[in-house]
């Protein structure tokens, strides 16, 4: 089951249900008017599997715009999750290698804030690259939706946008390489009903296009990511409340070479062929 949030000719922010024929049930016309109230729901796939069989009104995807599936709650992010992201992140360290090295094995993970929700952006919206870095990278990775009570209720793909150069200069500047303004692009649904095991199975591309050719592209496999998604969960919840639930991005294991960093209009498409397509086109801020 494919939840969305989506805006209609009528600028109305509606609440959906993506069919099998690519097509939008309108879960608004049966009253639901957010995503928290399914999310939160004691069995959400029941609740959805349910609101399919009613007859709603429809829209094709051509009379909509796609929302990211973002409400009220807040976007975290977990680190040096991949094998490749840590070898990345080592690389691009002046002084601080040994800190990303050391936290792939810890029993902590690495966990850092990235979004408040209000400044997600959404498909087909801008993401950006900061005006004083020189070396920036998107970040494909799967994240966890997950409820108030820290219970993992679905996914979907999350644009981790980063400062390379920035990270690499002091390990104290990751919240300037991570957290600006349209540095995160989540959507374009949440996939409720797979399991774990499920999601491991799932392939991440990315492709990166430049005056109409493709000048990157990469892929990896979501069982590469090293900790168990309950795992990351875990420590996301320590001695923290979500009062509306949390997204959790998992981490990267798709890193462009060294020599090479994002340009404006460059246009950045993320698969997970479990979840569908993330696409967004890049600006200066």
């Amino acid at each position: 089951m494919k939840l969305c949030r989506f805006l209609t000719s009528q600028q109305e922010t509606h609440v959906g249900l993506l069919t099998m024929e690519n097509q939008i049930l309108d879960l608004s016309d049966a009253g639901v008017n957010n995503l928290t109230f399914l999310l939160e729901a004691e069995n959400p796939l029941k609740q959805l599997e349910t609101l399919s069989q009613r007859n709603l009104a429809r829209f094709s995807l051509n009379q909509i715009q796609l929302l990211s599936p973002i409400e009220r709650q807040e976007v975290w992010a977990a680190g040096v999750t991949y094998l490749r992201s840590k070898k990345a992140r080592m690389e691009e360290s002046n002084f601080s290698a040994n800190a990303y090295d050391r936290v792939y094995s810890a029993p902590r993970p690495e966990i850092f804030f990235k979004s408040l929700p209000e400044k997600v952006v959404g498909p087909g919206e801008p993401v950006g690259i900061r005006m004083d870095a020189q070396w920036n990278v998107p970040e494909p990775e799967l994240a966890l939706i997950i409820n108030s009570q820290g219970t993992i209720v679905g996914y979907t793909i999350g644009n981790d946008m980063s400062s390379r150069d920035i990270e690499g200069e002091n390990l104290l500047y990751l919240p300037q390489a991570k957290i600006y303004q349209r540095s995160c692009a989540v959507g374009p649904c949440i996939v409720v009903g797979p399991t774990e095991t499920v999601a491991r199975t799932w392939t991440i591309r990315l492709q990166i296009y430049r005056g109409g050719g493709i000048i990157f592209e990469g892929q990896t496999t979501v069982n590469q990511i090293k900790r168990s998604f309950e795992e990351l969960v875990s420590y996301l919840y320590r001695s923290q409340t979500f009062t509306h639930g949390a997204v959790l991005l998992t981490g990267t294991g798709i890193v462009p070479g060294d020599n090479f960093t994002l340009q404006p209009d460059d246009r950045i498409r993320i698969e997970v062929n479990g979840i569908g397509v993330l696409e967004n086109t890049v600006i200066i801020v």
